[in-house]
């Protein structure tokens, strides 16, 4: 890292703690601003990386990069994604203990692609096996998986992760890995049934409807147009009518491919272990949702209610019947919301099913929502920030620990650290009895009437006073003009968030009717009958709520994370337009805040900026020093001790720990530096001097040596004639050696080559085995690599040169062209001649213009050819069927046209003369046609016209002449004229 300290004028330092003006956000925003204007994303606070989202792909993710972090001290080089990666690897390697990876930020900022870099690097640069590959194919396969299900278009990013994820990375006692798992937090279930304006649903609704062929949307019930689809539009219902009034397409988005990105999920789910028949089941969830969205209704005049839509689910009608207009609707809302996001969970499971081990060392990562403030802020917004305070009290909580362990671990005293403490806004929001979660939870469960004002009102009784805690009551004058009467404020770690009330018990209560239940569970799906188990219908004990579930599946996060070593990556996004090279300070300074950025790096720099291990500050500074350069031979601390004490460096600028320098101040590594730099033409010199004097020497070395060999090299070719003795062994083994090296290069490539290096006298006999192991070893290697394709392709080339080769004009042009297996599409062959045909399969399939035997007028017509017969097509009906064993031969002219002529038998009544067909693949064609015929002897080629048989005993003639191009017409005498175009020679 220090190698780029000389140019931290232009682009800012590597690492915040080495900033002089720490206490500064403006010196902080400003660093930031500079390395990303120098495409430089990555930058340190300690050991904490901080990414900025370039929204660009820049050229520093390739397998040469992940190499040169291999194995590399984290701070010897630039900032980077793969640093973190292979300290964390390395670490869990060498100290035996679980490590952990917590990725955090706003929506855009970054955080999925940084989780899936960490992946992609343990995939590549692990060691390998068999195993190991398929486990890295399934790790990177999940990915695009989770985010067609789990992650949705948003007004901040176009493909936002609506839920939290944990993912353990399992690795052997080789460091091999192994397995996975993975946790899933709060899924965005609302945006099933709603999303606001400018926003889409989940991706995969998406990618269904656009890159599912129309047999599967016909299985389906489906449409390809999203506007069809309630849930996929934004709706406005009108009270009294209960009918659709107005609804708004959610928006094309050019960022997305939604067909292309079918294609991966649908090529993931196999590698994760997905049957055909599981990913049917989980596509007909899918498409049930949509459905279920599209189920209206209405309202009777004493207030009953009944479904205006046509739909199969009867039994639905039957158990919402009893409910009003807006229940039945809520009801509908919260079963798609149940059965998706149950889906959801169970596709997780599965995956973790595919990436399932016992026993293992594990990296975990941790890829979760970022802290939020909307325009409008819910429910949703106050999990998510409770979540995020949870991991900032967990940050400055491990952060100081690690800091006071490497301070006592190198005999440092420690000084004790100012910090904010955000354990009071936790206890506020999940405090037994006391807290906010606790309070929602007593007010959903209270018998009467309740409702969100309620709530908001007992929030104000119960927490009325506490610092952290204002409502449009308790507020002053200046604060009620901006808050809401259905608002309360909360003063997190991170600044004030106001959160509308108003869904919050409807949302908590996350309440399924149990009639609903009971139907799901009866589903024929295997996979809904797992979601919904009957047990759970039996049995009578509330479940917890939302808030609670969120509350205690958080803190069984915690006691993961606590139980790991972290390390930490923090995701900034610089612009809302997600425009590349834009820096929005405003946008920036608000992530900075929320990320608790200068509260980390407050704590990092409360004792020393900079440490180092002895021996690479030694390594790096000793020729600062006499003593120390150009090497030293006793104790790094003593050495450290003189080469500091040479420099100048004061009592209270550092200190000596037990393996470490501890630098206090910036200024004092800065100077250092500079010094570094102004010694290194010095350097340079005495460097050169060296240089050239080892270089003279080698020189002297080199012409000595070649004396000697130019002397043995003359002798020996002197008595080359001998026997073999000390006077000639060298030149006699130089001779061979150079005949086996030049053999080495030039050996023949193919088995037609017969070249062969003359050899030495000494060598015939050997050269002559050698000969012939090595044309024995290109027949086997030659043999082995033809595939059965390539055979195939090869006999049919044998039978057209047998056929063609010197006999038709148009044969030289076909050799280096290979013969397709068909060429029609099976899109281009209608079904009914395909079901008309039954277990006849089409071999070979061509277009072909065919000539009435009156008139020769040409028709377009598709010729099949099976393993018993061809067939002539016209669209979607066989107009003629031709049994090779019927057939008498075949006709072609010599010249370059593509027409043929099929003779039948003219006894044969169900037949009606030959055939006279034209196609611009005639080699290919005629040559599959006499193989599946086995006519290859009765192919006729003829040099100027060829006679056919017509109805009732006619004959009719093609007379082919050259001409300037291609032309079929009616010539004279009732004759077929066809002039050939005339190949020109080069």
């Amino acid at each position: 890292m220090e190698s780029a300290l000389t140019a931290r004028d232009r682009v800012g330092v590597q690492d915040f703690v080495l900033l002089e003006n720490y206490n500064s956000e403006a010196a902080f925003i400003e660093n930031l601003r500079r390395r990303f204007k120098e495409n430089l994303i990555y930058t340190y606070i300690g050991s904490v990386l901080v990414s900025v989202n370039p929204y660009k792909e820049l050229e520093i993710y390739s397998k040469q990069q992940m190499e040169r972090y291999r194995g590399v001290s984290f701070y010897e080089i630039s900032p980077h994604i793969y640093a973190v990666s292979d300290n964390t690897y390395r670490a869990m390697r060498t100290e035996r203990k679980d490590q952990c990876i917590l990725i955090s930020g706003e929506s855009g900022a970054g955080k999925t692609e940084a989780s899936k870099k960490i992946l992609l690097y343990y995939a590549v640069t692990c060691p390998a096996n068999d195993h190991m590959a398929a486990l890295g194919d399934r790790l990177l396969q999940s990915n695009p998986v989770l985010e067609a299900f789990g992650n949705a278009k948003t007004l901040r990013n176009d493909n936002s992760s609506r839920f939290g994820k944990y993912m353990d990375v399992q690795f052997d006692f080789r460091g091999t890995p192994v397995g996975g798992h993975i946790l899933n937090y709060l899924l965005e279930k609302s945006r099933v049934v709603h999303q606001n304006q400018g926003e889409r649903n989940f991706h995969i609704f998406y990618q269904l409807l656009d890159g599912g062929d129309d047999n599967l949307l016909s299985t389906l019930d489906l449409e390809r147009n999203p506007q069809n689809y309630h849930y996929m539009v934004k709706v406005c219902v009108v009270p009294k009518s209960h009918e659709l009034l107005s609804f708004k397409l959610r928006p094309l988005v050019s960022s997305i491919n939604d067909k292309n990105n079918w294609k991966v999920v649908m090529k993931a789910l196999p590698v994760i272990g997905f049957t055909e028949q599981e990913v049917q089941k989980l596509l007909n969830i899918i498409a049930g949702v949509l459905h279920l969205g599209n189920t209206q209704f209405g309202e009777g005049e004493e207030g009953e209610t009944y479904i205006t839509t046509e739909t199969q689910i009867m039994t639905l009608a039957k158990m919402i019947s009893p409910l009003n207009f807006e229940q039945a609707v809520c009801a509908r809302d919260a079963l798609a919301k149940a059965v998706y996001g149950r889906t959801f969970t169970w596709l997780v499971e599965k995956i973790n099913q595919s990436l399932a081990v016992k026993d293992s060392s594990v990296i975990g990562l941790l890829d979760i929502y970022g802290f939020e403030v909307l325009q409008h802020n819910s429910f949703e917004q106050f999990c998510i920030n409770y979540c995020n305070e949870k991991l900032q009290q967990l940050f400055i909580e491990l952060t100081l620990r690690s800091e006071q362990e490497e301070y006592e671990t190198e005999g440092i005293a420690w000084e004790t650290v100012k910090y904010f403490d955000n354990k009071i806004i936790c206890d506020l929001i999940e405090e037994k009895h006391k807290g906010i979660i606790s309070i929602l939870d007593e007010e959903c469960l209270r018998p009467g009437e309740t409702c969100d004002v309620s709530f908001l009102e007992k929030l104000e009784d119960t927490l009325s006073g506490h610092p952290h805690f204002v409502t449009h009551k308790l507020a002053n004058g200046k604060t009620r003009r901006v808050m809401s009467r259905e608002e309360f404020r909360l003063l997190h770690y991170a600044g004030e968030v106001n959160y509308n009330v108003n869904g919050f018990l409807d949302k908590n209560n996350d309440l399924l009717n149990r009639n609903l239940k009971e139907v799901m569970c009866q589903s024929d799906n295997q996979i809904l009958s797992h979601c919904f188990r009957k047990e759970e219908v039996i049995d009578q004990k509330r479940q917890e709520m939302a808030a609670t579930q969120f509350k205690n599946s958080l803190m069984k996060l915690m006691e993961i994370l606590m139980s790991k070593e972290p390390s930490y990556v923090r995701c900034i996004k610089p612009n809302d337009a997600k425009q590349p090279g834009k820096f929005d300070e405003v946008l920036v300074r608000h992530q900075v805040k929320y990320l608790g950025l200068m509260e980390n790096l407050r704590v990092r720099r409360a004792g020393f900026a900079y440490r180092r291990r002895f021996e690479a500050f030694l390594q790096r500074y000793k020729p600062l020093c006499p003593e120390t350069w150009p090497n030293w031979n006793g104790r790094l601390v003593d050495g450290v001790s003189l080469l500091v004490n040479h420099l100048g460096y004061k009592p209270e600028e550092y200190k000596l720990g037990r393996s470490k320098i501890f630098i206090r101040f910036p200024k004092t590594l800065f100077t250092t530096e500079d010094a570094l730099e102004a010694k290194k033409p010095e350097i340079v010199i005495v460097i050169q001097s060296a240089w050239r004097g080892m270089k003279g020497r080698r020189r002297a070395k080199r012409r000595r040596q070649a004396a000697e060999l130019i002397r043995r090299f003359i002798k020996g070719f002197i008595y080359r004639h001998e026997e073999y003795c000390p006077e000639n062994e060298y030149f006699l083994d130089h001779v061979r050696y150079s005949f086996l090296k030049n053999l080495h290069k030039n050996l023949p490539k193919s088995v037609l080559d017969k070249s062969w290096p003359t050899p030495p006298p000494s060598l015939v006999e050997a050269s002559e085995h050698l000969r012939r192991l090595h044309m024995r070893n290109m027949v086997i290697k030659y043999c082995r690599r033809v595939q059965p394709e390539w055979k195939k392709q090869m006999m049919q080339k044998v039978v057209a040169s047998e056929i063609f080769k010197d006999q038709k004009d148009s044969y030289p042009q076909s050799v280096g062209r290979l013969f397709l297996d068909s060429r029609l599409e099976r899109e281009q062959i209608n079904l009914k001649v395909v079901q008309t045909l039954g277990n006849d399969k089409v071999q070979y399939g061509v277009s072909v213009i065919k000539y009435d035997r009156r008139g020769f007028k040409p028709r377009p017509r598709q010729l099949l050819l099976t393993n018993t017969y061809a067939v002539l097509v016209d669209r979607t009906k066989i107009k003629q069927k031709i049994d090779y064993t019927a057939l008498r031969g075949i006709s072609v002219s010599s010249l370059t046209d593509g027409i043929f002529v099929l003779h039948m038998p003219s006894e044969d009544n169900k037949q009606k003369g030959d055939v006279v067909l034209q196609c611009s693949h005639v080699i290919e064609l005629v040559t599959k046609l006499a193989m599946m015929a086995n006519k290859i002897n009765y192919v006729n080629i003829s040099p100027g016209s060829i006679r056919f048989s017509m109805a009732r005993g006619k004959e009719g003639i093609i007379d082919f002449v050259r001409g300037s191009e291609l032309k079929v017409a009616k010539g004279k005498r009732g004759h077929l004229l066809v002039v050939s175009q005339q190949l020109r020679l080069n």
